[in-house]
């Protein structure tokens, strides 16, 4: 993607402000561009005085809330009827549907740190939690309020950024990149440890109630004969 970013920095040039409406709000519905990089360089470009910086944060910010809203209804739309058919009851099933239901309980719980997080902390993940959010589906105003805050962060700091960094703006892109795959990688680390050990409890806890069910003794009843009436014919 950092091949595209010359040709964006020029079309920025030549063009202005909607070449970073239009990439901003792309990025945001989930096609991969170097957004990051060209916020700094519209950053510093401002601080050079080609650009304003105050109509820069505002149509990044409308460009990316707008993105992540489209992407959310198409989860909605289409996502959703995909969850439920996964949630029905079939012989053998790729997916089981108590991890789908297990998976959206645990999103409708947690999802609003993914959404928050995922506008400005780990925005390679953004367009695929925008269309769980929908699938899942996360409630509208919840996310949109979320959206609008992390996106104001998102859009925000690397602007600032490029301001404050100047012609350095390309040293400061390469050691944000490095370090959003280094947080990347360690939120995955995590994320697969906790999967691990839940899976491992859960599995302890399961052989658990299966031995004490087969431990359990067998409590047997009794057998009451009748009783003979004195004649020796009819039961009492």
């Amino acid at each position: 993607m950092n091949a595209l970013l010359p040709t964006l920095l020029d079309w920025l040039q030549q063009i202005g402000y909607p070449v970073l409406w239009v990439t901003v709000f792309v990025a945001a519905v989930g096609l991969p561009l170097p957004t990051v990089l060209l916020l700094l360089a519209a950053g510093a470009f401002a601080s050079a005085g080609d650009f304003n910086l105050t109509l820069l944060l505002l149509l990044a910010l409308s460009a990316s809330v707008g993105g992540d809203n489209v992407s959310y209804w198409i989860g909605r739309l289409w996502g959703t009827k995909a969850l439920n058919w996964l949630e029905r009851p079939r012989r053998h099933p790729l997916i089981s549907p108590q991890v789908v239901a297990r998976s959206r309980r645990e999103f409708e719980e947690h999802g609003g740190w993914a959404v928050f997080l995922s506008r400005f902390l780990i925005s390679a993940l953004g367009g695929v939690i925008n269309l769980l959010a929908g699938a899942d589906p996360y409630p509208y105003r919840r996310f949109l309020i979320l959206d609008a805050v992390g996106e104001a962060l998102g859009v925000g700091i690397p602007l600032a950024l490029g301001y404050l960094s100047g012609a350095s703006w390309e040293a400061l892109g390469s050691l944000l990149g490095a370090l959003s795959g280094l947080i990347l990688a360690l939120l995955l680390v995590i994320a697969l440890s906790v999967y691990l050990f839940t899976t491992l409890r859960r599995a302890q806890a399961e052989r658990a109630r299966t031995r004490e069910t087969q431990e359990a003794p067998v409590m047997v009843t009794p057998q009451i004969q009748p009783r003979k009436h004195p004649s020796g014919n009819l039961p009492l």
